[in-house]
């Protein structure tokens, strides 16, 4: 199985050479791991202890974030590395300043992790939710580095527990500790003879819980809305948008002090463009907002990237896209607000969402003209009142991940 390991590494780098020729993402993935050994050996000097954490993309630094704040606080002698697998994390978070160094993870190839394991000579190696790449994992346990994943969660269906699955339990074995969302998680790998694990939940969760606490402001949102309701339409993509911007104009109709923020997941020209081109009611673009008279336009469309958390503080309501593609987005950022959240059909791999939906904090479509039934649902006051309430209990009740993660390294002694 091993071998069959490195023929499929081998053939998932040989398909990103193919793909970048075309792929702006991947030839992101291979130039950021060009002469990747010369660069750290040049600029990465471990004349401290390292802590190394792994992300796979953005998402997954979001919820490693708090866990970085914490550590630099506790362990204010150490070195922090932060590598990404993804571009889409690298790309946007190299510069993050609580990091020393940077850098993409090279390949999981077994002379690749050796030789990256000796550069960096890690004293703590912390996983975020995913990515399990052998080698790397195994050189770890060989040289007997704790490791740690955090904000794991875990399903029946997932290859670790499936007959043919041997291999990659075994991959597994290879965490000193392992820190699951749920019960479930729990049971699943117990059941597999993986007993080092603990319940802590989502520690993006203190992420969010911390960004919901500053006191950040937004003026032009704020004029914006005057003393509207906010419907805000988060990291759409045109699958969402598709029946979100007709809609728009009959909420408008029924509830005529209601406004509208959408913030596309993808904000080139030419989407935007197309966004404009398709809404019914007065708009104007967030880069054009400070020059615009904001009584005006109905919808305000976000053409920028980093504010979106921050905006959900203005909102009544919240629609989180990416359902009807691959998955939601983070409904996290919204419903710490106390926002009811609605989102797509591709939902059943986040426990917040199923549990919001159980609980009766969010909504979840099955078909595109649920949304407005929803969102007249959510305009009764009771309805609404209650759906608010259950989106604050549950942040409140699953806040505290970070803290027992790094209680747990305490007992470590790095």
């Amino acid at each position: 199985m091993r071998l069959l390991y490195n023929i499929g590494v081998g053939f998932y780098i040989l398909g990103i050479r193919l793909v970048s020729l075309w792929n702006r993402k991947a030839s992101l993935w291979l130039a950021g791991r060009k002469d990747i050994f010369k660069k750290i050996q040049t600029e990465f000097q471990p004349d401290l202890p390292v802590i190394w954490i792994h992300a796979a993309s953005l998402g997954e630094f979001e919820q490693g974030r708090p866990l970085i704040e914490a550590l630099k606080k506790q362990y204010p002698g150490n070195k922090i590395l932060l590598t990404f697998f993804s571009p889409s994390g690298y790309e946007i978070r190299k510069n993050y300043e609580l990091a020393d160094y940077v850098c993409y993870l090279p390949a999981d190839t077994a002379s690749n992790a050796t030789r990256f394991i000796e550069i960096i000579q890690p004293k703590l190696v912390i996983f975020v939710k995913y990515e399990f790449w052998y080698h790397y994992l195994n050189t770890l346990k060989k040289q007997h580095i704790p490791t740690l994943l955090v904000s794991a969660i875990f399903r029946p269906q997932q290859i670790f527990f499936r007959p043919y699955g041997q291999f990659f339990r075994g991959i597994l074995g290879c965490f000193e500790h392992i820190f699951v969302q749920d019960k479930n998680s729990l049971e699943l790998l117990n059941k597999n003879n993986i007993q080092n694990v603990s319940i802590t939940g989502d520690t993006r969760m203190d992420r969010v819980w911390q960004l919901s606490q500053q006191d950040k402001r937004l003026p032009i949102i704020a004029t914006f809305k005057g003393h509207h309701d906010l419907l805000i339409c988060g990291s759409t993509w045109p699958a969402d948008e598709q029946f979100l911007l007709p809609a728009f104009q009959r909420l408008k109709q029924a509830y005529p002090k209601l406004k509208f923020i959408i913030a596309p997941h993808q904000i080139d020209e030419g989407h935007i463009s197309q966004i404009e081109d398709k809404l019914p009611l007065p708009h104007s673009r967030y880069s054009k907002a400070e020059f615009a008279d904001l009584s005006k336009p109905d919808v305000l469309i976000i053409d920028n990237i980093g504010m979106l958390s921050t905006l959900y503080r203005y909102g009544k309501y919240a629609y989180i896209g990416g359902g009807f593609g691959t998955n939601i987005h983070n409904i996290q950022e919204a419903f710490v607000y106390g926002l009811p959240v609605i989102f797509g059909p591709k939902h059943t791999k986040f426990k917040e969402a199923v549990d919001l939906i159980n609980l009766g904090g969010g909504f979840g479509l099955q078909k595109m003209d649920e949304f407005e039934d929803y969102f007249h649902f959510l305009n009764k006051k009771i309805h609404y009142e209650n759906a608010r309430q259950v989106c604050l209990t549950y942040t409140e009740q699953h806040r505290g991940a970070t803290e027992q993660v790094i209680k747990h390294i305490k007992t470590l002694n790095i």
